[in-house]
């Protein structure tokens, strides 16, 4: 009945093709709709299967009409049937409940249903309406973009370059592992706060308004290039990085990426190689004077040994009235010349690195006569102080070798002295275990702390006009007798140089000295 009117009345006709036309657009919906629409009647059977049904299910109407709704639920959903039967059948309506239906071969569809209750005229609850959507698709793409985003993860988690996205205000968005491991804050420290809070301070303070610049105009400082920056960590540590931003605009917002990379360890591997070179230079100018050294050798070695037969020759031709003291300087003479022939053969054999078997040799012997030739043109008076151990007196060594060490350490010493007020040259030595130690001191100004570190290296010298070759010489000899030569402040100020040399079996004179 409409509107009050009898059955066959006036108003009856319109009614009936109201409700004639209502059914007929809900018949096309449901016939058109695309989500599979389906009624059952309180007892579960179905009562309406549209196109879309037959589809998704792929049970034709005929097959499902009248028939129990729980021949598209699987086993394990049978309880969870009877709850929406008893939900919906008192009125209540579900909807987006997600679950699993059966398909006419077998396969389980992962749905989605909004299920309504259907009523009659007087209110009653006489079915139960559903609406069916396939959440197959949407779950292999949620699957999909799982699965991107987990590889976009692993790929942010593993990579060495830290990321560091920001909106358009600097507040950080994202906070990779890497720059976490690189910065030393954990993501939570970061993300929501200022990304100035990575910047040293004199960039901080700019940053914002690099922003706001770019936003208003358009105009590319940073942004598409890559830089060199300096960056801040947690502890407030500075280290040198190189940045490379890009802009993502989404809908009018603009979001900010940032890639950043450590350039620590670039800069310190930039910086050995430097150092490599720069000491591969003086290897090849060491080796050129090696090669100096060998030449000139061979050709001081020839005049030195004329001088020495010379020498002896006149010695011989002085008749018994000749003065002693003219046969005493032509002895000493012939004497030195020899030495220095010993010497230039022994850098000789150093250049070649010719080995020569040690000799048991007195220390205090070796040390006077080199510091008579190391106080030759001293100018004002340099006083000597030599202390030899009585348990250091004799070390197993090459003579010329260790007084040519001796002799550069001495005339060191004395040229250093030359403006002090005291100028005092102490030569020690001592016990240590199985080896000697001789100190060589004085009191002059002492070493600069910058020369102190480089000071047995090739070429490093404090003299004007100083090749600095001696101290590696030095150093060199040194060790090939199994030594170490070092250096340090003297006590009450100079410059002190330790060596040591092995020892003998007692380190004494014969007869226990």
């Amino acid at each position: 009945m409409i509107g009050g009117a009898g059955r066959g009345g006036p108003g009856s006709a319109g009614g009936d093709v109201v409700v004639e036309n209502s059914q007929a657009l809900l018949a096309a919906i449901t016939a058109s709709s695309t989500d599979a629409i389906i009624s059952k009647d309180l007892a579960g059977r179905v009562t309406s299967w549209n196109a879309a049904a037959e589809r998704l299910f792929g049970f034709s109407a005929a097959d499902m009409l009248g028939q129990p709704l729980t021949r598209i639920i699987p086993p394990d959903r049978m309880e969870e049937e009877a709850q929406i039967l008893t939900r919906v059948g008192g009125g209540e309506r579900l909807t987006h409940f997600q679950t699993v239906r059966l398909a006419a071969d077998g396969r389980r569809l992962d749905v989605s249903l909004t299920l309504s209750p259907v009523q009659d005229a007087s209110g009653k609850v006489i079915g139960i309406s559903k609406v069916v959507r396939d959440l197959s698709d949407l779950q292999r793409l949620n699957l999909e973009l799982q699965q991107r985003e987990a590889l976009l993860q692993s790929i942010l988690d593993t990579v060495p370059d830290g990321l560091v996205l920001i909106d358009q205000h600097g507040r950080v968005q994202s906070f990779s592992a890497a720059a976490q491991r690189m910065f030393g804050y954990a993501a939570a420290e970061v993300v929501g706060r200022d990304v100035s809070l990575l910047m040293p301070a004199d960039q901080a303070a700019a940053h914002g308004g690099y922003l706001a610049h770019y936003l208003a105009t358009g105009e590319k400082r940073i942004i598409g290039t890559a830089r060199t920056v300096v960056a801040r960590r947690k502890d407030g540590r500075t280290f040198p990085v190189e940045l490379h931003v890009s802009d993502v605009a989404v809908g009018g917002n603009h979001s900010f990426v940032g890639f950043v990379r450590d350039l620590t360890e670039r800069q310190n591997r930039d910086r050995r190689l430097a150092e490599l070179q720069s000491e591969l230079i003086h290897v090849s100018r060491l080796s050129e004077l090696g090669q100096m050294v060998s030449a000139l050798a061979h050709e001081v070695n020839q005049p030195l040994t004329a001088i020495t037969n010379y020498a002896s020759g006149i010695r011989r031709m002085l008749g018994p009235d000749s003065p002693p003291a003219m046969a005493t300087a032509f002895e000493k003479l012939a004497a030195q010349a020899a030495r220095a022939r010993d010497i230039v053969q022994s850098l000789r054999g150093l250049v070649k690195k010719e080995a020569r078997a040690p000799q048991e040799e007195n220390l205090e012997t070796m040390i006077l006569e080199t510091s008579s030739l190391a106080l030759i043109g001293a100018g004002r008076a340099v006083g000597l102080k030599l202390r030899v151990a009585a348990d250091a007196t004799r070390a197993l060594v090459d003579k010329v070798q260790i007084q040519q060490v001796l002799l550069n350490l001495m005339r060191n010493a004395v040229e250093a002295m030359a403006g002090a007020e005291i100028r005092t040259l102490t030569v020690a030595t001592r016990r240590v275990r199985d080896r000697i130690e001789i100190m060589v001191s004085d009191t002059g100004p002492g070493l600069p702390r910058s020369v102190q570190e480089r000071l047995f290296q090739p070429f490093v010298t404090t003299k004007a006009e100083g090749l600095g070759v001696g101290l590696s010489i030095c150093r060199t000899i040194v060790q090939a007798h199994g030594g170490e030569l070092s250096a340090g402040p003297a006590e009450g100020g100079g410059a002190e140089f330790r060596f040591t040399l092995p020892a003998t079996a007692a380190g004494r004179e014969p007869g226990g000295r």
